[in-house]
């Protein structure tokens, strides 16, 4: 079953395309939980949840009420037509992670709907999907913000980390970059050997570093120590413009 947890129209907040108008679908469901990222998010019962800082949708069992079937394209359909957008503004398909669906008809739909009308279409994954581009050639259309995780996520690396998908994502898309979320003690505990590892599936593309946090103060604390390390290693940081702007990292 497809889900999709919210929708809206803001600006890339970001990676490659920080400040662009985008139509941000987040879909639920996700195969990690990343609690060692350590946000919490209190359900409608009361109960504090732990993972990353869109748990709401990872965890199906205390957000339920924010999880919407759908069952038909038109659905999605409808909700574009829900905003006045510009010519062939970006589309973000975000979650949790969105690929889980990416063989489910109705997702498929949608995104060759979006691609016929000339949208831009870009996910974001946790890059441990190994998408079948030959069966589904309408994914090598798409752009991939590949945010792999890292060991701060908690995961262990044999989950979080899928050599052969990196390298079919860098191999087939239109573009790929990696986008790795990093907090202070984490540069300190010597980061730069796991994404040494990391990008060397891929070492063709560009790396953005953003700062680890799901509030404006945990990005605030964070983006100074790791612009030095971006300094460092030649990568690209990347700001949170969403969460530096409006505290949060849904809905805006």
């Amino acid at each position: 079953m497809l889900y999709l947890v919210e929708h809206f129209y803001s600006i890339q907040g970001e990676g490659r395309y920080t400040g662009v108008p985008s139509l941000f679908f987040r879909f639920g469901g996700c195969n990690m939980r990343c609690e060692g990222f350590g946000c919490v998010q209190t359900s409608h019962e009361g109960v504090e949840v732990l993972g990353c800082d869109t748990v709401y949708a990872v965890n199906k069992e205390y957000f339920s009420s924010k999880w919407i079937p759908i069952t038909k394209t038109e659905q999605l359909l409808h909700i574009m037509d829900m905003y006045e957008l510009p010519d062939n503004v970006d589309v973000v398909l975000t979650g949790g992670e969105p690929l889980l669906n990416y063989n489910d008809e109705i997702f498929l739909e949608f995104i060759k709907y979006l691609r016929e009308n000339g949208f831009r279409v870009t996910f974001e994954t946790n890059a441990t999907i190994n998408i079948d581009f030959e069966k589904y050639p309408v994914y090598k259309e798409c752009v991939y913000a590949l945010s792999v995780k890292l060991s701060n996520s908690h995961e262990s690396f044999s989950k979080r980390v899928k050599p052969d998908a990196i390298f079919s994502y860098a191999q087939n898309a239109k573009e790929a970059f990696f986008k790795f979320s990093i907090d202070e003690a984490s540069i300190d505990l010597g980061l730069d050997d796991e994404i040494d590892e990391i990008i060397s599936y891929a070492p063709f593309l560009q790396v953005y570093c953003m700062p680890l946090g799901g509030s404006k103060k945990e990005i605030e604390k964070n983006s100074e120590p790791l612009i030095e390390f971006c300094k460092t290693k030649g990568y690209t940081y990347s700001d949170r413009l969403h969460i530096r702007i409006w505290d949060q990292n849904h809905g805006v």
